[in-house]
C-alpha cells in the first residue's frame, strides 16, 4: 500500500468523478466509495503514523487479491480471541488430590486471577451431568438439606441450553476415549470449557463477518468489535456470542433485503438469548414510517414461526423445564450491577419490595422495570416518527437494546457484547466507541473484587457501584449522541459519509443497512421535529440563495 508524502489534510481524498451516482449501493464499491478512517478518524491517523501514516490519494484500494478488509479484520479478530482464550486460561489449572484431579479455584482463585467464567463451573451441575438424559427433563436440588432446597431444571434458553447440552456430552465422549488412551486426558469440565469456546469463538467470528459485510463503505469500523476489550473479557464470560451471530446476520439478511431470512435469524437468535428479538420493534416503526409494513410483518412473522418452531417442543414435552427460565428471571432480584442496587445501596432504600425472604418474587420491581422499558421503547418509537430524516435500523436497535439494560433489574457482564456490533453501526465515533468499551470491560476488575470479599482483602461494594454508575453514564452519553444525530442527521458520520462521496448535502442519503427501507419517501411522519427539521433546511437553502445573490 503506497502512501502520500503530502502535508496533512483534513479531506479525505478525493473522489474520481463526485457524481451523485457514485453513492449508490451496489454490489462492487469501488475505491472513490470507500471511507478510509485514517483521513476522518483522528485516532485512525495517530495510530497509521508507525506504518506510513494516511492512506495514500493514489494507494490501490481494494486491489489485494488475498489480504482483503475481511479477511484483516477477522484476523484482527481471531488474535482477540486467542488472547481472551489466554486471560481464562488460568481458571483451568488442575491439581492432584486423592479423588484425582480437581479444578484448582482454590483460595478464590478464580476472582483473584480474574478469569472467572460462568462456562466452566456449569459442566457436573444435575442439568448437565453425565447421567442427564436430557437437561429440560432431568431435575435437580440446589442446596440440598437446607431450608434453600430447591428443585431446579436448565436456566438458559432453549438454543442456549442444547448447546450446552451438545458440548456436555461431547465432553463426556473426550473424556471416554482419553480413559482408552486414544486422546489426551483432561478434566472434563475443561474439556467442555474448551469445546464451548471453541464455537463461541466461531459465532463470534460470524458477528464480525456480518459485521464487516453491514459497515460495507465504512467497513474498517468493524475493526472496532473486533478488537474490541469488552470481547477479550467477556466472549468467553457466557454463551452470548451465540445470539450476537444470529442477531447481526438477522441486520445483514434485511440489508440485503431477504425480510423472511432476517426474521427467521432474529428468531434464532432470540431462542439463544431474548435480545435479538428487540430489533422487530424499530423495524416495524421504520417500515411504517416509510409506508413498507408489510415487509417488516414477514420479518416479525417469520421471527416468530422459527422461534416456536425452537420453543414448542420442549415446552409440549417438558413444560416445567421449558419454564425455568423465565420463573428465575421473575423471583431474581436487583443484581449487584443494575441501577436498582445502586439507588438502594448509597441512599439506604429498601427497594420497591422492601426485604425479601428467600425466593419470593421482586413483584413491584417487575413491573416498574418492565414499565420503564416499554416507556423508553416508546419514546424511541415517537422519536423515530417524528425526526426531520427517517432513522437508521442500527440507531434505534441500540437504543432500544440499551434501554433494555439500563431499565432491567439484571446486567450481566457479558451483555455488553450485545450492544457492541450496533454501536459500530450506530455510531462509528472510534475514541469515543474504545472509550466507552474499555471502561466497560474494566469493571470486571473491581467486580471480581467486590466478589472476593471485603473478608478476603477484596473491594466494598460501594467501589464497585462506582464503576457500573460510570458505566451507565458512558451508556447514557452514547445514547443522547445518537439522539443528537437523529435529530441533526448532517452530524451523522455514516450519512455525512454518503453525502461526501455523492457530492450532497449531509442527511441526504438514507440508511446503507436499511435493506427495502433504505431510499424509500415516508408515507406517515408525525409532526413535530421533522417539521422544524424541513423548516430549518428551508431557511438554509434560502439564506444561501440570498447570500449568492449578494455576491
Amino acid at each position: 500500500m503506497s502512501t502520500s508524502t503530502e502535508p496533512a489534510s483534513t479531506e479525505p481524498p478525493p473522489s474520481p468523478g463526485g457524481s451523485a451516482s457514485s453513492a449508490v449501493d451496489s454490489d462492487s464499491l469501488g475505491p472513490a466509495d470507500r471511507v478510509s478512517p485514517t483521513w476522518t478518524e483522528p485516532l485512525a491517523q495517530k495510530l497509521s503514523l508507525p506504518f506510513g501514516g494516511r492512506l495514500g490519494r493514489h494507494a490501490q484500494v481494494g486491489r489485494q487479491w488475498f489480504w482483503t478488509s475481511l479477511r484483516v479484520i477477522l484476523l484482527l479478530a481471531v488474535l482477540v480471541l486467542a488472547a481472551a482464550w489466554l486471560f481464562k486460561a488460568p481458571c483451568q489449572v488442575t491439581y492432584e488430590t486423592d479423588r484425582g484431579p480437581q479444578l484448582d479455584w482454590r483460595n478464590s482463585k478464580q476472582y483473584t486471577a480474574m478469569c472467572y467464567t460462568d462456562i466452566i463451573p456449569r459442566y457436573g451441575l444435575g442439568d448437565l451431568a453425565p447421567d442427564t438424559a436430557f437437561p429440560y427433563k432431568t431435575s435437580w436440588l440446589e442446596n440440598p438439606g437446607t431450608p434453600q432446597q430447591q428443585v431446579r431444571y436448565m436456566e438458559y434458553p432453549v438454543l442456549t441450553g442444547l448447546f450446552q447440552w451438545i458440548n456436555a456430552r461431547a465432553a463426556d465422549g473426550w473424556a471416554t476415549l482419553a480413559s482408552f488412551g486414544w486422546l489426551p486426558p483432561a478434566l472434563t469440565s475443561v474439556l467442555y470449557f474448551n469445546i464451548s469456546t471453541f464455537w463461541l469463538a466461531a459465532a463470534w467470528l460470524v458477528t464480525i463477518w456480518a459485521l464487516v459485510l453491514l459497515c460495507r463503505r465504512r467497513v474498517w469500523d468493524a475493526a472496532l468489535a473486533a478488537v474490541s476489550p469488552l470481547v477479550f473479557v467477556h466472549v468467553f464470560t457466557n454463551f452470548d456470542a451465540l445470539a450476537t451471530a444470529f442477531g447481526t446476520a438477522g441486520l445483514l439478511a434485511w440489508a440485503r433485503r431477504r425480510p423472511v431470512l432476517a426474521g427467521v435469524l432474529i428468531g434464532i437468535g432470540g431462542a439463544a438469548k431474548l435480545y435479538p428479538l428487540f430489533f422487530l420493534g424499530p423495524l416495524l416503526v421504520l417500515a411504517w414510517r416509510a409506508g413498507k409494513l408489510a415487509d417488516a410483518l414477514r420479518s416479525v412473522l417469520a421471527a416468530a414461526v422459527a422461534w416456536l418452531l425452537i420453543n414448542v417442543p420442549i415446552l409440549v414435552l417438558f413444560p416445567v423445564g421449558w419454564r425455568e427460565f423465565f420463573r428465575l428471571n421473575n423471583e431474581r432480584q436487583a443484581d449487584p450491577d443494575s441501577l436498582y442496587n445502586v439507588l438502594m445501596h448509597f441512599t439506604g432504600w429498601a427497594g420497591f419490595d422492601g426485604p425479601l425472604r428467600d425466593g419470593a418474587t421482586p413483584t413491584v420491581l417487575n413491573s416498574v422495570s418492565l414499565a420503564l422499558f416499554l416507556v423508553a421503547c416508546l419514546g424511541v418509537g415517537w422519536l423515530a416518527l417524528v425526526a426531520p430524516t427517517r432513522p437508521r435500523l442500527a440507531q434505534l436497535c441500540f437504543l432500544v437494546v440499551a434501554a433494555f439494560l439500563l431499565t432491567n433489574k439484571v446486567w450481566s457482564p457479558q451483555y455488553s457484547l450485545w450492544l457492541v456490533p450496533l454501536g459500530v453501526l450506530a455510531i462509528p465515533r472510534w475514541r469515543l466507541l474504545l472509550s466507552w468499551m474499555i471502561i466497560d470491560a474494566a469493571v470486571w476488575a473491581p467486580r471480581m473484587y467486590y466478589y472476593l470479599g471485603t473478608g478476603n482483602k477484596g473491594l466494598p461494594e460501594g467501589w464497585f457501584l462506582g464503576a457500573v454508575v460510570i458505566r451507565d453514564a458512558m451508556v447514557v452519553a452514547l445514547c443522547v449522541l445518537i439522539i443528537f444525530e437523529i435529530v441533526r442527521p448532517e452530524r451523522d458520520k455514516v450519512r455525512a459519509a454518503l453525502a461526501m462521496r455523492g457530492g450532497r448535502e449531509p442527511g441526504a442519503f438514507d440508511d446503507p443497512s436499511g435493506g427495502i427501507l433504505d431510499g424509500t419517501r415516508d408515507r406517515f411522519v408525525l409532526p413535530g421535529i421533522a417539521r422544524w427539521g424541513k423548516e430549518r433546511s428551508t431557511s438554509r437553502g434560502q439564506n444561501g440563495q440570498n447570500l449568492a445573490s449578494r455576491r
